[in-house]
Parts: C-alpha cells; sequence; structure tokens
C-alpha cells in the first residue's frame, strides 16, 4: 500500500486530520488497532475550546455537534463555600466551549471519513515505523491476521502515549518533561439531569471536585481521590455523599443524585516529549504531551497539532516550501507549553495536595479570591480556557 500520509491511530486527531487532508485533496490512510465499536465507545474529553469547534464547522463535521453539543458561556468555581462565575464572552471578546463528548466527535467523523475519505483500517495493528529520517518512511502494521506495509511520504503518529509512532524517533535526539501527581480523580456517570447548567470546578479542605455533564440527561462528576484508588472501593451512596460534601454552598443549591452507570479511576501526570518531530515523521496529540485533565486541554491541543499539521503541507503542497513544516514541532510546542502551564496552575489551584499546610490552604484560597475579584486576573483563566490560538 502506498499513500500521501499515513496516519496511526483514529482518535479525533487523526480522523479529523484525514478530513482535514481530504479536504484539500491530499490522500491519506488511517490505521486503528480497535474496532470500530471500541473507537465509538471510549469515554474521554468532552469540552471543545472555541478554536476545535470552529475547526469541525469548516470541516464540515460540525453539524450533530451544533445541534446536540451544549455551548457554555462559562464556568463556576466554588471555595469556602462560596460561588463565583466566569464569564467567558464578556471576558474573550465573545468565545465560549462546546460539551460534547470524544466519543461524538469520532462518531461524526468516522461516518464522514467511511462515507468520503480515503481508506480507514480498524483493528489493524501498527508494529513500527520505520525510515522515519528519510523522505521514504514505512508503517509496518498487521491487518486481518496478516503483515503489511503502507509506504508514504509522511507519517502522523495519532497513537497516544504508549504507541510505536513516538518509539521511531532515537532516543539520544529526545528530552522528556514530566510530572505525576500525588492524586487521581474518580469519575461517574449518572443517568441524572446536571445539577448546574455550566461546569462546577470546586476547592474544598477534602480535596477537589467536578461537576459536568455529557448531556442535558447524564452527569458526568470527579472527586480528587488518592493515587492508586480502586474505584470499586467506593460505594455509590458513599461517592454521592462525597461529592454533597466538596460541593456544599451557602445558599440553597443542591446536588441531584441519580444510578450511577460508570466509574473509573484516572490518574494526574504532566508529560512533554521533544521534539515533536523527526524527519518526516510528526507527533500528536498523547504521543507527544499529556495534561491532567483540569484544564480541559488534552483533545483540544490534538487538535492544534493536526490543523498545524495540515495547514503546513497544504503550504508545501502550494508553494513548494517546507518552511512551515520545519517548524512544526516548535508551533505546537509553543501552544503546548501554554497549556501544560494552564493544567498546572488549574490543578495546583484547586487540588489540595496531601500533606498541605495551613499556610497552602491560605496560599490557595487568596488565589481564587484574587481572580474573583480581579478582571485581568479572570480575563487570565477565561482566555486560556477558550482555548490559545492554533499556529
Amino acid at each position: 500500500m502506498r499513500t500521501t500520509v499515513g496516519i496511526i491511530g483514529a482518535g479525533p486527531a487523526g480522523l479529523l486530520l484525514a478530513r482535514l487532508l481530504h479536504n484539500a485533496g491530499i490522500d491519506s490512510v488511517v490505521l486503528e488497532s480497535r474496532d470500530r465499536s471500541y473507537v465509538e465507545r471510549r469515554q474521554r474529553a468532552g469540552i471543545l475550546e472555541q478554536g476545535t469547534a470552529d475547526v469541525l464547522r469548516s470541516a464540515g463535521a460540525g453539524e450533530r455537534m451544533d445541534r446536540e453539543g451544549l455551548r457554555h458561556d462559562g464556568i463556576e468555581l466554588r471555595f469556602d463555600r462560596t460561588r463565583h462565575r466566569v464569564d467567558f464572552p464578556a471576558l474573550t471578546g465573545g468565545r465560549s466551549v462546546m460539551v460534547y463528548a470524544q466519543t461524538e466527535v469520532c462518531k461524526d467523523l468516522i461516518a464522514l471519513q467511511l462515507r468520503e475519505g480515503g481508506p480507514l483500517l480498524f483493528e489493524a495493528e501498527a508494529l513500527a515505523v520505520e525510515d522515519a529520517g528519510t523522505d521514504a518512511p514505512r508503517i509496518r502494521f498487521r491487518h486481518e491476521g496478516r503483515e503489511d506495509v503502507l509506504e508514504c511520504s509522511y507519517v502522523v503518529g495519532c497513537d497516544g502515549f504508549w504507541g510505536v509512532a513516538r518509539k521511531a524517533i532515537p532516543a539520544g535526539l529526545t528530552r522528556v518533561f514530566e510530572r505525576t501527581y500525588p492524586f487521581g480523580w474518580l469519575g461517574i456517570l449518572a443517568d441524572v439531569p446536571p445539577s448546574h447548567d455550566e461546569l462546577v470546578y470546586a476547592r474544598h479542605d477534602r480535596g477537589f471536585a467536578l461537576l459536568s455533564m455529557r448531556s442535558p440527561a447524564v452527569s458526568r462528576l470527579y472527586l480528587q481521590v488518592p493515587d492508586g484508588t480502586d474505584a470499586e472501593a467506593w460505594s455509590d451512596e458513599e461517592i454521592w455523599d462525597e461529592l454533597e460534601r466538596r460541593f456544599e454552598t451557602a445558599d440553597d443549591w443542591r446536588l441531584e443524585r441519580g444510578p450511577i452507570t460508570q466509574k473509573s479511576v484516572t490518574p494526574m501526570r504532566s508529560h512533554v516529549h521533544e521534539p515533536m518531530r523527526h524527519g518526516r515523521l510528526f507527533l500528536a496529540g498523547d504521543a507527544a504531551h499529556i495534561v491532567p485533565p483540569t484544564g480541559a486541554k488534552g483533545l483540544n491541543l490534538a487538535v492544534g497539532d493536526v490543523v498545524t499539521f495540515a495547514r503546513a503541507l497544504i503550504h508545501r503542497q502550494e508553494t513548494g516550501s517546507a518552511e512551515l513544516l520545519d517548524a512544526y514541532s516548535a508551533t505546537c510546542l509553543r501552544r503546548v507549553w501554554q497549556a501544560e502551564r494552564f493544567s498546572y496552575d488549574m490543578t495546583t489551584l484547586l487540588h489540595r495536595a496531601p500533606g498541605a499546610t495551613p499556610f497552602e490552604d491560605r496560599l490557595q484560597l487568596a488565589r481564587l479570591e484574587r481572580i474573583a475579584s480581579s478582571r485581568a486576573a479572570e480575563t487570565d483563566l477565561a482566555e486560556a480556557y477558550t482555548g490559545f490560538p492554533f499556529g
């Protein structure tokens, strides 16, 4: 097999890249190790930045998002039993975010790719990226019980932290920056309408809590728990009781309970791999960087990566210049590090570290009070949350 761009991974980044290339008349092949059902069911991110939503619309993949997604014009910060709303449009010149689950983004992009795009091979396991430093990289993969080779002009690794793409960059050329946090998120899906119409980020002496949603009928909620926690060690009643404690306010707000349909624990870490390019191999999304979910940046960073690559390749096709391709890693990393900074700031602002001192507790409250009382501080949060510019 041969194609211009070999894409490893059919998550939102790989699928969106295939769509962007198709719209520009550039052929690609997408290899995905899992089956279609798995890709369309795996629960991940649910917050789309303004720029991500705009890209999906311009790519022709925004119709159902605009019909079924939930536009959010702000978030609520809770601390010391008080409530403070951050108004995104008022602080950012009209920007907002969209609540639309990654599963739904993938469903939309898969349908488009199968109907209009190039080959999308499910249960096609990428085994290795070969000759990445040459003008003729190859992806060795297994599909339908036999090994095959996809010859490419370019390879884009959208295959996550454990994928093969990053391993093709020689270790002597790389630098890794990472931080592991001593806590995780116990997340639940519950068949109950959200108790608030926007996301609620709560800082509490017992730990962080987040009220989110997947739809008007399904709530997504999270609790800060110690690293290594077993989700099944928490009963449904214990989870609801703890959520009520951490969301407590001085007014009459109440948390609605309902049947919990799913629970899991997500570890918290930051990770950046530099560079994001080697020869004709380009890394995107979790293959190159991971952020703690507090800032809602993971999926949006991946979208920024593939938009940057698609623009650079289209520029190469139209002008013959490889300038933007050569700048890919540096261009992406500027945005990545701003997102890492924001995600770290949100995490340390809202989570109580094990063994935190009263001094550190008061600093957190002072930081939150600063956001609630300073338009400049509030604007910085709103601009970062709604999204950094692509490229």
